[in-house]
């Protein structure tokens, strides 16, 4: 503040600018979230496909580099490109978009722990962008606000 009590104007544009990023509407912030990270994880799926059954590669990979405690490699594998096609499809459409966000999340959690620890901005990102869409929900661009609508619940 200046002694008169007027803000110079460095701070007035900088308060400008936080005012002008508050009004970004949650909406548009959830959409970019749940389309980008489900577009990591569908182009990861695709990865391990080969037609409509899992590649040999992928099984490759489970057995040698992700190997997961407690699950045989030949399940995983399966179980893993299956989460990374179905919910994507859900956090697109915006169905069940929690849910979707959860189980995806346990996924990142899964893979930052057993396979790579070291991926761990990588990891975060992915996170920020799953725990909003938790927190705070798909938005109203989104088969779940429509069907909350619907049900008359919000």
């Amino acid at each position: 503040m200046t002694p008169s009590g007027a803000q110079s104007p460095v701070v007035r544009r900088i308060s400008d600018l936080i005012g002008l990023a508050n009004r970004i509407p949650h909406d548009l912030i959830a959409l970019v979230a749940r389309l980008s990270i489900a577009g990591v994880f569908w182009q990861s799926g695709q990865t391990k496909l080969d037609g409509w059954r899992v590649s040999d590669s992928a099984l490759y990979l489970f057995e040698n580099e992700f190997r997961l405690p407690l699950i045989s490699p030949s399940i995983a594998a399966h179980l893993a490109t299956f989460a990374e096609h179905f919910f994507p499809v859900l956090l697109v459409v915006g169905l069940a978009s929690r849910l979707s966000a959860a189980a995806l999340l346990g996924m990142t959690l899964v893979i930052q722990i057993f396979v790579y620890p070291g991926a761990w901005p990588t990891h975060g990102t992915w996170a920020a962008c799953l725990i909003l869409i938790l927190a705070r929900g798909p938005g109203r661009a989104s088969l779940d606000h429509w069907l909350a609508g619907l049900f008359g619940r919000r």
